[in-house]
């Protein structure tokens, strides 16, 4: 049986990664900082310019980005209990198909900020209601029915995305691309959204056992005595729910679901009171480097956030693919 290192061994290493990225984010960029300017700015030291690169541009960018990485990290894991497949990622019941369509469309109407966030919750709010209706169906949903379901509201919502790409103005088509691929450049709630992955956290990490024998089968989970339906019933809210606000806030970004559980799972195991937090640690800091990279690869210029974790996360995912000893 293979052992996996425990929770004195892979949390510090993780909490020194995420300060790490934290670092590097903060530092670099148009105008990079060395690392006394970067702790004195934080200090509320240095110049005027350097505080508000730090303290208005970077750091709030910065805390966005780790905590949508954390939410999409999250909500992989969870739907890969749900689905009992290790190929579910946040987008596959078509959450992101909904918010993208709620957000074009307010690009369409000519409306910005707060709308366009506004329509992409609704919108993966709408998706969420959706799925979980057509999937119920007659004699309640599998995780199978569910999957096909999400599936096809995915296609059909990228359907309309392409109709209201069409439609478009020239005015508005770059931005509308541009949100479609991932991008931080206009959203400041990050405090919040690190608050939302907080408490999310806190609320699913009490529910790390009965995870861990869902997993392995709803016929075991119900012998054990474990109330299936209700457990299911949350997972797939919380985990749309997650989804949700993490496209509201910077858009379609692939990937990191998908990939970070696989990544965390080979390094200390499958046990969800490990993945849970792990995970959230793991995403964040990869979305944080993928958002540093998008950045500064081609400055001044700033690439789609959305590109750069698919860059990454394709090869990864092969090396893990490959990697692996038998069936996933």
């Amino acid at each position: 049986m293979q052992k996996h290192p425990g929770l004195l061994l892979w949390l510090p290493a993780l909490l020194l990664l995420t300060l790490l990225a934290f670092g590097i984010s903060l530092a670099l960029g148009s105008s990079s900082l060395s690392l006394h300017e970067l702790w004195t700015a934080l200090l509320g030291g240095g110049s005027d310019f350097d505080r508000t690169v730090v303290m208005q541009l970077r750091l709030p960018r910065s805390i966005n980005a780790f905590a949508v990485g954390g939410l999409l990290a999250l909500a992989g894991a969870l739907m890969q209990v749900l689905l009992r497949n290790p190929l579910a990622d946040p987008y596959i019941l078509g959450v992101s198909g909904g918010a993208a369509v709620g957000a074009l469309g307010a690009f369409l109407a000519g409306l910005a900020g707060i709308w366009v966030n506004g329509g992409a919750f609704l919108g993966a709010l709408l998706s969420t209601l959706l799925v979980f209706a057509l999937a119920h169906g007659r004699g309640g949903w599998t995780p199978t029915r569910l999957l096909l379901t999400g599936i096809a509201v995915a296609a059909g919502w990228g359907a309309l995305i392409s109709l209201l790409l069409v439609l478009g103005t020239d005015a508005s088509l770059h931005s509308m691309i541009f949100w479609l691929m991932g991008d931080f450049s206009y959203q400041s709630g990050g405090l919040l959204t690190l608050a939302v992955l907080a408490l999310g956290l806190a609320g699913c990490w009490p529910f790390a056992r009965q995870l861990n024998v869902l997993a392995r089968g709803e016929t075991l989970a119900e012998a054990l005595g474990i109330a299936v339906r209700p457990l299911s019933i949350a997972i797939y809210i919380v985990a749309s729910l997650f989804t949700a606000i993490a496209v509201t806030e910077a858009g379609a970004i692939g990937f990191v679901g998908l990939v970070v559980p696989h990544m965390f799972r080979m390094l200390a195991g499958g046990d969800h009171r490990r993945l849970l937090p792990g995970a959230v640690l793991l995403g964040g800091c990869l979305l944080l480097l993928a958002d540093t990279l998008a950045r500064t690869l081609a400055e001044p210029r700033q690439l789609p956030v959305g590109v750069v974790t698919a860059a990454l996360g394709v090869p990864l995912f092969l090396y893990l693919l490959n990697r692996a000893r038998g069936p996933l």
